[in-house]
């Protein structure tokens, strides 16, 4: 099998992995965000009340959570698209152009930089989150399913695996991504390594026209120098 048939069956494989991963994203952070009534536990801290045990939670921003939610799609839907797209490429047996191939690093490099912000978010708004609850809880797991904020009316069972879910999601994408760029920048070095070949035949060709055509001609003139001389001496 040749190198590009390698290099393209590994990007569809690596953006199928893409997809997947996206999907861990996008459903666990839609179904917390449902659960907890459009409230986002990312970086949401509170008080403890000792009147009744409740947590006085001071929410932050939706945007963390909608955040994430957004690349999660992002990434599903530029995925969906690269499958076809070298599917359609590996059907045919051709391969992209430089061009294409250039486009493709400066997405994928963008993918990496998005999904690890969205990484971090989901991960160190997990943690504050977390910290408030083992002030009550022996650990952040055994929270939830427990009623901690009855007042804003939010299920806490599913919070957990949700968040947890979302985390490897996030990672896993952003590690994938990576080696997609990977993948997409080995294309365009090669397609580089070409065109310099290509380049490199082009003036060795026009070279050796200009040497051919400059040796017919000095042999003529010197054929023309030797034909002339008999006439001169006869006169």
């Amino acid at each position: 099998m040749a190198l590009s048939n390698i290099v393209l069956l590994s990007q569809i494989a690596g953006y199928v992995i893409a997809s997947i991963l996206s999907l861990c994203i996008i459903v666990p952070m839609s179904l917390h965000q449902d659960e907890f009534r459009g409230h986002c536990l990312l970086f949401s801290t509170g008080v403890w009340q000792e009147t009744d045990g409740q947590f006085k939670v001071d929410w932050a921003s939706q945007a963390y959570c909608n955040y994430t939610i957004f690349v999660g799609v992002i990434l599903f839907l530029l995925s969906i698209i690269q499958i076809y797209r070298l599917s359609v490429f590996l059907y045919k047996g051709t391969d992209s152009s430089f061009l294409s191939a250039f486009i493709d690093v400066v997405s994928s490099v963008n993918m990496c930089g998005m999904t690890i912000i969205a990484a971090l978010m989901i991960t160190l708004g997990f943690m504050v989150w977390c910290q408030n609850m083992t002030q009550r809880f022996p650990s952040c797991e055994l929270a939830a399913g427990q009623a901690i904020d009855i007042h804003d009316g939010i299920d806490t069972s599913g919070f957990y695996i949700e968040l947890a879910t979302a985390q490897f999601g996030a990672w896993g994408s952003f590690t994938t991504w990576v080696g997609l760029s990977v993948f997409a920048l080995l294309k365009l070095c090669r397609y580089h390594q070409l065109e310099n070949i290509r380049v490199s035949m082009y003036r060795e060709r026009q070279r050796l026209i200009n040497e051919n055509a400059e040796s017919p001609g000095s042999s003529l003139g010197r054929e023309s120098t030797t034909s002339t001389q008999p006439l001169a001496s006869t006169e």
